[in-house]
């Protein structure tokens, strides 16, 4: 190949590559500099001295990118430090202000031992009742589930009947529900109802309820399924009940099962409005407690009670969540 071949194919001007300049290093506003520096001084300093340092010319580029990086990221540190403290200071003030009254209040050492003891004992019935009524709420929701999806002409009543029983419990609330079956049952006279005790009343009406939300859940993830999977399992001979049994339930449910796990801690809270049918739950005797102390700490009792086992549910969703998601990233 000739030299002028050469010469004509790459031309004696610049390249565009050559030409290329790499954009400037992002600078932190002067406003944000300012402002974190009032919020909180200690980050808001570190803040301008990474900018500044971010603004040397004769750092490499690489440098002067992490010390921008850093300032940004110290500015917004100083208004987290400042929210934090502005909310502590709030507490302190609450608790304090008024002679210690709040703390004297709801944190008594002395009335939240008395009354701790009756507190937990009367929490295993909500606990109970919660595992109660998510179990059969979970049965039932299936139930209503599979019913809304079957397939023909002939099941379109039963699609109907499922549709309209959670379009109405869906849009009841759940002391409505609770004072409905409750109440109104046992005074039908009907039989299996008419001696229904406080307990299985209260997660008769839960699972009634539940039963429909958990329907919504398992048809999203039903409906979650490629359609290809039911067609495949249909067309090796599979009938609908083995194809759902086999096939669509078992990758429905690993797709809905944070949901659920979510849906169980609504319903152990919503264990505390069973008090209206006079059940001895954990709530209910506190309410006791702190009329016959004249001292509400029996109410910070309880919400610890709760709160024991919700936050550890609540970061167990969120661990199952951002696992199914880490794997759908992976995938």
């Amino acid at each position: 190949m000739s030299s002028g071949h050469i010469a004509g194919r790459w031309p004696a001007e610049p390249s565009q590559l050559d030409e290329y300049q790499p954009p400037a290093v992002p600078r932190t506003p002067v406003a944000l500099l300012a402002a974190s520096t009032v919020a909180f001084p200690p980050f808001g300093i570190a803040a301008i001295w990474h900018a500044r340092r971010a603004g040397t010319a004769l750092s490499p580029r690489a440098e002067r990118l992490h010390h921008a990086a850093r300032s940004r990221l110290f500015a917004w540190y100083s208004f987290g430090a400042a929210f934090s403290i502005a909310v502590g200071a709030l507490l302190v003030a609450i608790f304090v202000l008024n002679d210690f009254r709040f703390a004297r209040d709801y944190f008594s050492i002395e009335h939240l031992a008395d009354s701790l003891p009756r507190l937990i004992a009367a929490f295993w019935k909500n606990l109970l009742a919660s595992v109660v009524a998510y179990a059969t709420s979970l049965a039932w929701g299936l139930v209503l589930a599979l019913g809304r999806g079957l397939p023909g002409p002939a099941a379109a009543p039963v699609r109907w009947l499922a549709v309209v029983y959670i379009d109405i419990f869906r849009g009841l609330p759940i002391l409505l529900t609770i004072l409905i079956v409750g109440y109104g049952l046992p005074l039908t006279g009907l039989p299996f109802v008419k001696d229904m005790d406080t307990f299985t009343a209260g997660v008769a009406a839960m699972t009634a309820l539940y039963g429909a939300y958990l329907a919504e859940v398992f048809r999203s993830g039903i409906e979650g399924v490629h359609q290809s999977q039911t067609m495949a399992a249909r067309s090796i001979g599979l009938s609908y009940v083995q194809t759902m049994r086999f096939v669509v339930l078992p990758q429905a449910v690993v797709t809905i099962a944070p949901p659920l796990l979510g849906w169980y801690i609504s319903i152990l809270k919503d264990t505390s409005l069973l008090s209206i049918l006079g059940m001895l739950e954990a709530v209910n005797v506190a309410r006791i407690s702190v009329i016959n102390q004249n001292n509400l700490s029996a109410l910070t009792g309880v919400a610890l009670c709760f709160l024991v086992v919700t936050i550890p549910l609540s970061r167990l969703t969120d661990y199952f969540l951002a696992r199914r998601a880490r794997r759908r990233a992976g995938g």
